[in-house]
């Protein structure tokens, strides 16, 4: 890695992309956090995984689906769940494919097998979820990011898997 790319944003130009698709939004960011450096093998860190699939543990609170502005919350979900202790509490795009097979969408199996396989190096006991529907950035960045970011800290994940539904 260069010296300036380690200063560089991961995807220039996303706020102006995101306003360009999403009018409305206006995002407007003139600073950027910087990439996280790893400094460790990766077969030595505890992943978490944060997603915006909707997925949830059988029987907790659902997500507000259908709230104008979207639920701006997030569900646990223990690491150790299996696919048919989850379900999927989302409007906003299709489920038949994440219904067949959970792991198209929240990967949980694959991610026990890489740490099985020693690929990573563990897993944290939680993983977190929200739906992705949410129309107030500020409420999105200083509420939902903010409280997810505690939650990952405080289940010592040493790198966090970012996967969008």
């Amino acid at each position: 890695m260069t010296e300036t790319s380690k200063h560089e944003q991961l995807r220039p130009g996303i706020w102006q992309t995101v306003n360009e698709r999403y009018p409305g939004s206006m995002i407007m960011k003139d600073e950027y956090v910087p990439l996280a450096q790893v400094k460790k093998p990766l077969s030595e860190l505890k992943l978490t995984f944060v997603s915006s699939a909707g997925v949830q543990p059988i029987g907790t609170m659902p997500f507000d689906t259908v709230h104008p502005v979207g639920d701006y919350t997030y569900r646990t979900v223990p690491s150790d769940s299996k696919p048919e202790d989850l379900e999927i509490h989302q409007l906003k795009y299709l489920t038949v494919g994440a219904n067949e097979d959970l792991n198209v969408i929240f990967p949980i199996e694959r991610l026990h097998e890489l740490a099985e396989e020693g690929i990573i190096g563990g897993l944290t006991d939680n993983f977190f979820t929200f739906i992705g529907y949410n129309m107030d950035p500020e409420q999105l960045e200083l509420k939902l990011a903010e409280d997810i970011a505690d939650a990952v800290v405080k289940d010592h994940a040493d790198i966090t898997l970012l996967c969008p539904a």
